[in-house]
């Protein structure tokens, strides 16, 4: 079976019917809905600067994150780990990819 085929299914199997990940699936950290955990897996952006803000504020490999608040209009998103709640981007949040716990 091709690649891109089971990548597809496993994809489609991990999303709900309100488009909620579902415990044990992977994706981005925008793709979580609101009361959500996960744990972050690894950044894939080509922004060092970025990158470097991200580690300082706490979002490295292996943490906790949960999703508190979205704005109404969606972005930004309001995030609790490490014992303190941060603000940040749509746009920062699917360069952070994750595995659903909660």
């Amino acid at each position: 079976m091709n690649k891109r085929i089971r990548k597809r299914r496993r994809e489609r199997n991990c999303q709900t019917r309100g488009g909620r990940l579902q415990p044990g699936c992977e994706g981005h950290l925008s793709d979580l809905g609101r009361g959500q955990k996960a744990i972050v897996l690894d950044f894939h952006n080509d922004n060092p600067a970025l990158r470097r803000r991200l580690l300082d504020m706490g979002i490295t490999k292996g943490v906790i994150i949960e999703i508190k608040k979205v704005a109404p209009l969606g972005d930004p998103v309001d995030i609790l780990l490490r014992g303190y709640e941060l603000c940040i981007r749509k746009k920062d949040m699917q360069s952070i990819d994750i595995r659903v716990i909660e």
